[in-house]
């Protein structure tokens, strides 16, 4: 392809990269907050658990919805109406005044977090074809890098005592400052089909095993987000700055993942790539989780993370490709079927560390990456 035919996919990527990027980080600002928050309002433990599912419950019933009007109308009109809603309600976070209003708050936000997840992986696989050549992990590469920077942003607003509803104007102003250019820059030719019916591809056997790699995939990603300064703390034993280094050398690892993964999928196939990962990421963790120390925990844990690291982008590519549905409906479905996983990993992994202990309750993470091993065959270009 000519340099001058690249210039709109060229653009189309910068745009995109850019929308992965500020999705992760208008999430990850809020969660620095989240003890703040838990105090304000008088929540305990249980309490506080039940009302932050608002934002994967309302995440999900948008991803049934969402893969139809993309395939109606493109996925670049969506991705401007999904972005302008998520940054418009954040502010409603920082002014719930009880727990109900804080899960509908989190919940509607949630709603438009989904639906932009499901738009952007779509504009995602557009400019992917437009490249005729793997480059969806990039995406999702700059989408763990969001990740680190929206903490980050939250962590220094509460170091200079701005609260959650400032920050979250802040969050507002700038979504709104950059979603019309940004999606002016993507592709605009990816909704041609006859017929938008209502449901998702449950029926298509294809998407019904993407979806059950998609979910293994996610638990084990936020198992590990939710657990894993718990584990090195409680269970290893390390102080509480030591564990947080758990979870730091976990996404460290996957973001490298990410950046590797287009050429690693390009010349050796998803299908293998998927499944050696995985492999190396179980093995990593169940010996650590065995060996029970600090050094040979963060090796595991950094294992762990290049092994997720392109279980979602190959997930989403491999529907778009193989499924008889649209692709937008036939990534809603695995995105579905993730964020089910990503929302039951931590509340399960606790009920079995309460049952058991956290080292057995966490051994079930690489139970699951040997599932996504014997089920990568189903990952193809």
């Amino acid at each position: 392809m000519s340099d001058t035919a690249l210039d709109a996919p060229r653009r189309a990527r910068v745009a995109t990269a850019l929308v992965f990027a500020l999705h992760a980080a208008v999430f990850a600002a809020w969660t620095p907050h989240i003890p703040a928050v838990k105090e304000e309002l008088g929540l305990n433990d249980g309490t506080l658990g039940l009302t932050l599912l608002g934002a994967p419950v309302g995440s999900v019933v948008a991803m049934l919805l969402v893969g139809n009007a993309v395939a109606k109308w493109g996925s670049r009109r969506v991705v401007l109406l999904m972005f302008l809603g998520y940054g418009l309600t954040s502010p409603l976070l920082g002014i719930a005044w009880t727990a109900w209003a804080l899960f509908v708050a989190l919940a509607l936000w949630g709603a438009f977090q989904g639906a932009l997840d499901v738009a952007m992986n779509s504009q995602g696989i557009a400019v992917e074809n437009a490249y005729g050549r793997p480059i969806l992990s990039s995406f999702h590469a700059w989408w763990s890098f969001g990740g680190f920077i929206g903490v980050g942003l939250g962590a220094v607003a509460i170091s200079f005592g701005v609260d959650l509803t400032g920050q979250m104007v802040a969050v507002t102003v700038l979504v709104a400052l950059v979603a019309w250019p940004l999606s002016r820059a993507m592709l605009g030719d990816d909704h041609a089909v006859d017929e938008h019916k209502l449901g998702l591809p449950w029926r298509d056997k294809r998407v019904l095993v993407l979806g059950a790699i998609m979910f293994a995939g996610l638990l084990c990603e936020g198992a590990v987000g939710d657990w894993a300064a718990l584990y090195l703390k409680e269970t290893v034993g390390v102080s509480a700055e030591a564990a947080g280094w758990g979870y730091a050398v976990f996404a460290m690892l996957m973001f490298v993942g990410r950046v590797m993964g287009d050429r690693w999928v390009l010349r050796f196939g998803p299908a293998r790539v998927v499944a050696s990962l995985a492999a190396v990421g179980a093995v990593g963790l169940g010996v650590a989780l065995v060996v029970g120390q600090f050094g040979v925990a963060l090796v595991g844990f950094g294992l762990f993370g290049l092994g997720l690291a392109c279980i979602v982008p190959v997930a989403f590519s491999s529907a778009a490709a193989q499924s008889d549905a649209h692709a937008a409906q036939a990534i809603a479905g695995v995105a579905t079927a993730g964020w089910a996983g990503f929302l039951l990993g931590p509340p399960l992994i606790g009920l079995l560390a309460h049952a058991t202990s956290q080292s057995l309750a966490l051994g079930i993470l690489p139970v699951l990456c040997l599932g996504v091993v014997l089920s990568a065959r189903a990952l193809k270009r």
